[in-house]
């Protein structure tokens, strides 16, 4: 089995707790559907017939956290990713974060003292 050069206290503990398998659940867009809900992407193991071989990585679950401050997390606060889960999912996290607070459009339940439809966005509910 192939480990990393470095972190390897770190990383292993991690990989144990989770099977030597990817812990996405959909961070990254996939609902996994075909596996249970979890990406099925294992330590070492290959994509595809003429895949690429996986190698996991532990990082937290919060794709926004800092390079820094992932550092500093113990294993026990750390998920077993593939590279395309990590990376997808870090990428929807920091589309998200940027997207500004949308307006909502109001309904009866919520304001009913605004006037639907001017300048406002469709119910959100």
């Amino acid at each position: 089995m192939s480990e990393p050069l470095t972190g390897i206290a770190t990383w292993r503990p991690v990989m144990q707790t989770a099977g030597f398998r990817c812990q996405c659940t959909g961070a990254c867009g996939n609902p996994h559907a075909k596996s249970e809900g979890r990406c099925p992407h294992e330590h070492d193991a290959y994509t595809s017939k003429h895949g690429h071989r996986v190698r996991l990585i532990a990082a937290p679950a919060d794709a926004l956290t800092t390079v820094v401050a992932a550092a500093a997390l113990p294993a026990d606060q750390l998920l077993a990713w593939c590279a395309p889960c990590h990376t997808t999912a870090a990428r929807a996290a920091r589309r998200t974060a940027a997207r500004p607070p949308s307006r909502r459009r109001a309904c009866s339940s919520c304001e009913p003292h605004t006037p639907r439809g001017v300048g406002h966005e469709p119910d959100v509910h």
